[in-house]
């Protein structure tokens, strides 16, 4: 099973600290580490780590950066063939976590943002895949022309929403599944508190109203809330909610792109969607008991025994 990702690599430069730094305050730190990160690459990494082939299109600067993430990326099994150089920075991302395993996260795009365009080489490898994995780290030009192309080529498109922006119509109209968590699905959904013109806090949305919302714009929709579950929705069926596996939480970094990577290789696999879910659950569960983005992501034993040990048939 063939998925490519078009999307964002960064280099991740991540502190440990007790707890997250408020405006003006300074924190001691404690463990630093550096890792490879970016949605689009984090999703190629573990995308095969749970079993699928996976090409990444995306782009890398011409610093030490970009030559450690294409060796990063290389030792994990991801096609770099379509990865480009870019003259300049590579993206870099400035991540905290809490002793509680919550984060704070800013990224610098770096040649991310020169993604500007698809070649023909692109749109082969896209064409030729089994689902195309997007999120918005990258131009929303480049996202929507991925998007249109495998949608003509009858190739499944995953969009995970993220960082939450408005999408031209043209996206929306070519997206088989969307994947957002809270914040991202309450941004998207426009929902407002009676009469309050600000988005109301995440745990302020009702998620079952964010997904009958969105299933307005998308035919399907998976909306994840951390520890409290993942909610699916599709045109004409049943809102389904899938608890959470319980695990011990070091580090959620990695929980949202190892979540929807599972669950765009279950789909491809062929599992009924609400299957691919509760898969997806497992592979999230795992990845938030270990630190970091790219390290943290499962191979597809550890997936498999949390989601056997978790729903059982």
């Amino acid at each position: 099973m063939r998925v490519v990702v078009v999307g964002s690599v960064n280099i991740d430069l991540v502190v440990t600290a007790p707890t997250l730094p408020r405006p003006g305050e300074t924190v001691l730190g404690n463990h630093f580490t550096q890792v490879a990160g970016g949605k689009g690459a984090n999703q190629a990494i573990a995308a095969g780590r749970a079993g699928a082939t996976v090409s990444l299109i995306g782009a890398i600067g011409s610093d030490g950066y970009g030559v450690t993430l294409r060796a990063r990326l290389t030792s994990s099994t991801v096609d770099t063939s379509l990865l480009r150089v870019v003259y300049g920075a590579s993206g870099v991302a400035l991540i905290v976590v809490d002793a509680a395993g919550e984060n704070a996260i800013v990224v610098a795009p770096g040649a991310n943002a020169a993604l500007t365009a698809l070649s023909e080489p692109d749109l082969a490898a896209i064409t030729a895949a089994d689902v195309l994995l997007l999120q918005l780290e990258i131009p929303l030009g480049t996202v929507t022309v991925a998007a249109v192309a495998a949608r003509r080529a009858g190739v499944r498109v995953l969009l995970n929403a993220a960082p939450a922006r408005p999408l031209p119509a043209e996206l929306e109209a070519v997206v088989d599944l969307l994947v957002v968590n809270q914040v991202e699905g309450a941004a998207l959904a426009g929902v407002r508190p009676v009469g309050v013109d600000a988005v109301p806090e995440p745990a302020d949305a009702d998620p079952w109203l964010l997904v009958e919302a969105l299933i307005e714009r998308f035919p399907r929709v998976v909306l994840t809330r951390g520890a409290a579950g993942a909610w699916y929705g599709s045109r004409g069926g049943d809102l389904v909610h899938v608890p959470a596996p319980v695990v011990d939480a070091v580090d959620t970094t990695a929980a949202g792109d190892a979540f929807t990577a599972a669950l765009a290789v279950g789909w491809g696999e062929g599992r009924e969607l609400v299957d691919a879910v509760r898969w997806a659950s497992a592979a999230g569960a795992v990845a938030v008991q270990r630190l970091g983005a790219s390290t943290a992501l499962p191979a597809r034993p550890a997936i498999d025994e949390l989601y056997l040990n978790t729903y059982p048939s």
